[in-house]
């Protein structure tokens, strides 16, 4: 499992996600961050540090929003 960044991050773009990140595997992809799922150590010390509660486990992602795993995937390809 891996997590992931979600619709509420774009236009908002707080960096707290990117500088807790142990591993460093949150990238700027323009609009907003993205987790690079290969180098996600799923530690999880992201997640609380979002403000606009865009970041989920991977098997928690809305329904509404699970276009941003598939996003972030092909991202990193």
């Amino acid at each position: 499992m891996t997590y992931v960044i979600t619709e509420p991050c774009i236009g908002t773009k707080d960096q707290s996600c990117v500088e807790v990140c142990p591993v460093d595997c949150i990238y700027d992809a323009g609009d907003h961050f993205m987790i690079n799922p290969e180098e996600c150590i799923d530690c999880g010390a992201c997640e609380p540090e979002c403000p606009v509660e865009a970041i989920y486990p991977e098997d928690e992602v809305p329904d509404d929003q699970e276009s941003y795993i598939s996003k972030a995937a092909s991202h990193f390809e």
